[in-house]
């Protein structure tokens, strides 16, 4: 078994200026493709550290991915830091800087004397290609250990590893098969309370539950060898009869996604009116382009009937001449409303959100998924109104 590593580096990335997306997702992406990684660690942009940090990861990693510090700046030091750690010199890769000019050039502009720092490379170095950005990449080994090294920008990355750095290690190890992992996402359940439902089951050999909360929704996944796919969709389909009522949908898609897609089938469009989700439902459909015809911001904050709502709900569906309307209403004392209009009926909520340590923004998530939920639930002929651990319903219309 190959131990696949990470290294990430960056003052900013250690310090938690910026969330390291880039590990995240790498480790995902390697794992679907059989390499879960061994280990993630991160450094600073501090020469000396660098090297130490290579040379100790050396002796433990099989290959190391080395993320960040390929840039023009003087704190981007992972170039010199390769080549120290191997008692290298720096050499200029005269074809990098003939590509640096070009993509300048096809942009418009005239490439800067910084830029000749990213075609500085050591000596043993193989560039690795990035053909959509300026910093190049590179390998090399350093004590047997196969390192990359990449380009900080995540969609340079993304690109370098799929195009260059999946190939070459499918090329120079026999990889494993990539394992099996069924998921599924619940809304209104807590972990604990799932994880005692299911931690007594018993798995088919080597396959592991696991279970990741991420408020408002905890996923859980089932993963274990490809050639145990018929003993784990038996057990899967115990468990998804377990979450029931709360499944909110299975795979990676995300539920925005899938109800843009029944929207599209059934050839239907919606209007949205929100008030204390202030657009972000908007924004949730609108990234998964969902079929919207308009809505709305409302800024009231004052507490409404649920009649009331139902019928701003009706309104701005047929102002916008959409088949279905979604009006999210105010955070009222702990109680939160939602109303959907559909060509079949108009439904309408009120439930008391009982958790007290959660932020607004928190809380507005779970308002746009509820709101979703509601119009899943329609859209799969399901009871539109759910039963949650930790919404209690308070009142409920329908039309």
């Amino acid at each position: 078994m190959l131990v696949v590593e990470m290294l990430s580096t960056g003052d900013e990335v250690l310090h938690g200026q910026i969330v390291d997306t880039n590990a995240a997702w790498l480790a995902d992406c390697f794992f679907q493709q059989g390499l879960p990684l061994s280990g993630r660690s991160t450094v600073g942009d501090d020469l000396d550290s660098l090297i130490r940090t290579l040379l100790e990861r050396s002796l433990h990693a099989d290959v190391l991915i080395v993320n960040g510090g390929l840039g023009p700046t003087s704190d981007d030091l992972t170039a010199l830091a390769a080549a120290t750690a191997v008692g290298e010199s720096l050499v200029e890769h005269a074809e990098w800087i003939t590509r640096m000019k070009n993509y300048f050039a096809s942009r418009g502009r005239v490439m800067s004397d910084s830029n000749r720092k990213q075609a500085m490379l050591p000596a043993s170095a193989e560039l690795v290609d990035n053909p959509v950005g300026t910093a190049c990449g590179f390998s090399m080994v350093i004590n047997d250990c196969l390192m990359f090294f990449t380009p900080g920008v995540p969609s340079e990355f993304k690109v370098m590893v799929n195009d260059q750095i999946l190939p070459r290690l499918r090329q120079r190890y026999e990889l494993p098969a990539a394992p099996l992992c069924l998921r599924l996402t619940s809304f209104g359940r807590t972990e604990s309370s799932l994880a005692q439902q299911f931690d007594v089951l018993t798995l088919p050999e080597n396959c592991v539950m696991g279970y990741r909360s991420s408020m408002p929704i905890i996923e859980l996944k089932l993963t274990g060898s490809a050639s145990q796919k018929t003993e784990m969709l038996k057990s899967w389909q115990i468990i998804k009869e377990g979450v029931g009522d709360n499944l909110l949908y299975e795979g990676t898609d995300g539920l925005p996604a899938m109800i843009s897609r029944k929207l599209r089938e059934k050839q239907l469009k919606i209007a949205l009116s929100e008030q204390f989700s202030a657009g972000l439902l908007n924004w949730h459909l609108h990234a998964a382009n969902a079929p919207m015809t308009g809505g709305e911001i409302i800024s009231a904050t004052t507490k409404q009937h649920l009649a009331t709502l139902m019928m701003r709900a009706t309104d701005i569906a047929a102002r916008h001449g959409a088949h279905i309307g979604m009006a999210i209403g105010g955070y009222h004392k702990n109680y939160l409303s939602l109303a959907l209009y559909t060509p079949s009926g108009s439904y309408a909520q009120r439930v008391h959100y009982m958790p007290r340590n959660h932020s607004t923004k928190i809380q507005q998530d779970v308002s746009v998924t509820l709101m979703l939920d509601m119009l899943s639930r329609w859209l799969n002929q399901r009871d539109v109104f759910g039963n949650y651990e930790w919404l209690e319903q308070a009142e409920t219309l329908m039309h």
